[in-house]
């Protein structure tokens, strides 16, 4: 039979990708979106749902059941950016990066963990970040939301396992998406004293995104982890220097890691 396949987030970008490779490899897809109505073209169909909002997590997964009567896959996929030094990111804006990036993820797996446990069969991939293995300048909320859900990724692992439901993360690098359009900025205010260190940093992430990699090499690695017989706790996808990054983290002393740091972002 075909996986049928849940992909959170999946009207643009990484999530898009993933759902038109799958469906053109005869997976019964179904991807989310806030505003379906918006996407006029996708090959799969899109779901009403917002993380944020329990009561469409709900209702998203109860008609998938109603139409397939199991879920194989969900991709944990849907996210935001934020950008801004820490001192001047609002409380509000740090709660909801945290909803969206951690809470959301965790309210969709409670959601879709009681049928692949009646199924006895599952597989959740986790999308993190490669920003999640380090603390980033003027990126900080992100990479801790993400950091947070790699972290409880693991805890998943153990406890799901003994119902024959796998847990695993996928962590991008820089892919060529609309993710800045949809990021929250700590507003860059010329008489801020991170001012000229923060516009920098917005500089380099903006040029980052637009030369990232295709998304469909996101595509490619999550078809393959779906269809291997077992998976690994933790996979990086992305540029070289990327990945390499973080088995620098592990292996340079903490101080010399953070100089690296300084010095690409020109701090």
């Amino acid at each position: 039979m075909s996986k049928v396949v849940f992909i959170t987030g999946a009207s643009s970008g990484i999530g898009r990708a993933i759902g038109e490779l799958l469906h053109s490899k005869g997976m019964v897809v179904y991807g989310t979106s806030r505003n379906p109505s918006k996407v006029k073209d996708s090959p799969f169909p899109l779901i009403p749902l917002d993380v944020n909002k329990p009561e469409t997590i709900e209702q998203a997964v109860n008609w998938i059941l109603a139409e397939k009567g199991r879920i194989d896959v969900l991709v944990n996929n849907a996210g935001v950016g934020i950008t801004g030094p820490v001192e001047e990111t609002p409380d509000d804006q740090i709660h909801q990066n945290f909803d969206t990036n951690f809470y959301g993820p965790i309210r969709v797996i409670k959601a879709v963990l009681p049928a692949m446990r009646e199924a006895g069969q599952g597989r959740v991939i986790n999308i993190t970040s490669i920003a999640g293995y380090m603390g980033l300048p003027y990126r900080g909320i992100y990479s801790a939301s993400k950091a947070a859900l790699g972290v409880v990724t693991e805890t998943l692992r153990m406890e799901a396992r003994e119902f024959g439901i796998s847990f695993t993360t996928v962590a991008p690098g820089d892919f060529a998406t609309n993710i800045a359009a949809g990021r929250y900025h700590a507003p860059l205010k010329e008489d801020s004293p991170y001012y000229k260190n923060y516009k920098v940093s917005l500089d380099l992430m903006n040029e980052h995104v637009d030369a990232g990699e295709d998304p469909i090499a996101m595509a490619n690695f999550i078809h393959k982890l779906i269809n291997k017989k077992k998976v690994k706790v933790h996979y990086r996808v992305g540029a070289p220097l990327q990945r390499l990054s973080i088995v620098l983290k592990r292996l340079l002393p903490d101080t010399w890691y953070e100089s690296m740091l300084r010095k690409h972002y020109k701090l």
